[in-house]
């Protein structure tokens, strides 16, 4: 009998705030080396709360990530810690909407010429509704897109934006990035999104 050939894939694992992102990647890291399969977790500088060789759930679980900055090669590092140190069995990469457009080409290499799985997870839109640069492009290269669910913060509905607050008031300008936890974003469905603008 034929067995099918598992190819890796690059898988876009999308989600408000609070949606249990990191939570995930952590869990996903525990399962993988349960079995003794070695993972790799990789986390924006730009997108780090706290500190970039860290990634940390709301829940209060920690494992310790390389940070990624804007010149960081991935498929280079990926690469250099297989010829270092052995088998990877996937790449993990936390706050993936932080990534440019290089970093999500350089991980579709890895998955196509290192046969690595990667997933990334990440934010879809920011708080204007406008996708980052890194989820814009993982929603173009990805083999397989899945939204990870949570509800709004005012009501029962899916949550699918979140909202800026300053100083207690919802906020639609700014600047795209600026790096908050609960007290300064809310993940919100679309309907509480535009009532908090029209209050």
């Amino acid at each position: 009998m034929w067995r099918r050939l598992e190819l890796a894939q690059l898988y876009y694992k999308y989600g408000t705030m609070n949606s249990g992102k990191s939570f995930e990647i952590i869990k996903v890291a525990h399962n993988y080396e349960e079995q003794g399969k070695r993972v790799l977790i990789y986390s924006p500088v730009i997108g780090a709360r706290g500190n970039a060789d860290r990634v940390g759930s709301r829940v209060g679980f920690e494992r310790e990530a390389i940070p990624v900055s804007d010149d960081t090669d991935l498929f280079e590092n990926v690469q250099a810690q297989i010829s270092s140190a052995g088998r990877i069995y996937c790449v993990l990469i936390d706050e993936a909407q932080f990534l440019k457009r290089h970093h999500i080409l350089e991980l579709t290499r890895v998955v196509d010429e290192l046969d690595v799985p990667v997933m990334a997870f990440g934010l879809k839109n920011d708080f204007q509704n406008q996708l980052f640069e890194g989820s814009y492009n993982l929603l173009v290269q990805a083999d397989k897109i899945e939204e990870i669910k949570t509800i709004c913060w005012y009501c029962d509905r899916k949550a699918t934006m979140v909202i800026r607050f300053r100083d207690g008031q919802a906020v639609d300008s700014g600047a795209q990035i600026q790096i908050g936890g609960n007290e300064d974003y809310k993940p919100v469905c679309r309907k509480c999104y535009y009532k908090a603008f029209r209050s």
